[in-house]
């Protein structure tokens, strides 16, 4: 796969973990441990995704103001999973947070597969886009592994996803 199919396979992730999380239904355990494994799917790809294409983009003129915007969203994503990260989930205000934060998630990604990937795309070489491929997939498995171990129900599956412990 290339770093943009490993980007857009996490982004997948994140949109369904979102829906998920704000889902009407779900009981305040289960929202617990959605989000559990929706921040710990956040903070690893924003941690890997920012070493391996924001750098480079920021590196270049052209990818500089984009880059900085895209640093500015994962910013605001940390800072209503701060909001969240509280031992009640299960009033309305914390629904009303967890709508707001997936409704900037799937905003961010969006504006990243719409507009700037293409702009990446054609400032990154195609060798660097396979070495950044490698790396970022490293990174983000290793992040995931850590964020998981933050929490004793959360683990890393061969898959490399985030799930519940058995």
């Amino acid at each position: 796969m290339n770093l943009f199919d490993l980007l857009h396979e996490s982004h997948e992730r994140q949109r369904q973990l979102t829906r998920q999380l704000t889902s009407a239904r779900a009981s305040a355990a289960t929202r617990e441990a959605v989000f559990l494994q929706l921040k710990v799917e956040l903070e690893a790809h924003a941690a890997a995704e920012e070493r391996f294409l924001y750098v480079p983009m920021l590196m270049t003129d052209g990818g500089l103001l984009a880059s900085r915007h895209a640093l500015s969203e994962h910013h605001d994503i940390d800072e209503l999973c701060e909001e969240l990260s509280v031992s009640d989930k299960s009033g309305d205000a914390w629904l009303e947070t967890a709508k707001a934060l997936s409704h900037k998630v799937r905003h961010h990604l969006k504006e990243e597969e719409s507009k700037f990937f293409k702009v990446a795309g054609r400032l990154i070489s195609d060798p660097q886009k396979a070495l950044l491929a490698k790396r970022y997939q490293k990174d983000l498995l290793r992040m995931r592994k850590k964020g998981a171990e933050e929490f004793a129900t959360l683990v890393v599956g061969r898959d490399g996803q985030v799930g519940l412990a058995d």
